[in-house]
């Protein structure tokens, strides 16, 4: 009996490894169908001429894969603007059956993802419209239906365009996040020595603030990644962020210095909405 029971122990021993290992390959192997869903999508012949070069600064392959998303996954995509990662998130969803939401005041926040929709319905007619933050009477993100949601410097537009209306915005967000969620956001950066009045008027943030603001809806920090960095900005500009491209406010006084700094200082920071 003895013999047996150290047979089937050490049978058991042998096993665990390598079940684990059979574990360890299948999530490598699905990293890498995502890895490739994603760089096809920013290689995307959709996306517009005008946008392409941001890459160099934007890292979107790199962001996108940090944040861990797949083209399989519900993700919402805040404030897209001008529709620069909707051009990459709206052909990542369809490759993989997956869904988009753009979410933005409405309807002004999302006129020029209608208008993609109305220019390429093959690839932005599915994209779902709601309304963020959501005040109730139009369509919103169902709650604990997204598997991601991603937002791209808005964080200082929540806090300082007119009503500081970022509590309730990351209220919103963990309401709409399915439990072991993700919420990915990138967002200048303002060096947490810096007087925080500064936030105010520049358009940078402190990483300590955004995570405050996370952290009291009920988010947990789970990693932060130095892909959108650039040690080149020093963040005292009397005109703030927009002195740097893409915006470039001061026109042609110092535009060579400017170019040549790149975009923004920013942050790349996940958050995960806990399971239980």
């Amino acid at each position: 009996m003895r013999v047996l029971l150290s047979v089937a122990s050490a049978a058991a021993l042998i096993a665990l490894p390598a079940a684990a290992m059979q574990h360890d390959g299948h999530a490598g192997h699905a990293a890498h169908k995502s890895g490739d869903a994603i760089a096809a999508a920013v290689a995307a012949p959709t996306r517009s001429a005008a946008n392409t070069p941001r890459d160099q600064y934007r890292h979107p392959a790199e962001t996108l894969a940090f944040f861990g998303v797949k083209p399989g996954d519900t993700v919402v995509e805040l404030w897209p603007g001008g529709g620069w990662y909707t051009e990459i998130l709206a052909p990542l969803a369809k490759s993989g059956g997956g869904t988009l939401y753009a979410a933005a005041p409405w309807e002004r926040g999302l006129n020029r993802v209608k208008a993609k929709q109305a220019e390429n319905a093959d690839v932005y007619g599915a994209v779902k419209l709601a309304e963020f933050p959501n005040a109730g009477a139009n369509p919103k993100v169902p709650d604990g239906s997204a598997d991601v949601v991603l937002t791209f410097r808005n964080v200082h537009n929540w806090r300082f365009d007119g009503t500081d209306n970022t509590a309730n915005a990351f209220k919103q967000i963990f309401a709409m996040l399915k439990p072991g969620g993700t919420l990915g956001v990138v967002e200048h950066r303002l060096n947490e020595s810096d007087d925080s009045a500064k936030e105010e008027k520049s358009g940078y943030m402190k990483k300590s603030s955004i995570v405050a603001f996370a952290e009291a809806a009920g988010f947990r920090l789970a990693g932060e990644s130095e892909i959108n960095a650039n040690p080149g900005d020093t963040k005292d500009y009397p005109k703030g962020v927009w002195t740097l491209p893409p915006n470039l406010t001061e026109g042609e006084t110092d535009r060579a210095k400017y170019i040549a700094i790149g975009e923004s200082d920013r942050m790349t920071l996940k958050f995960v909405k806990p399971a239980n």
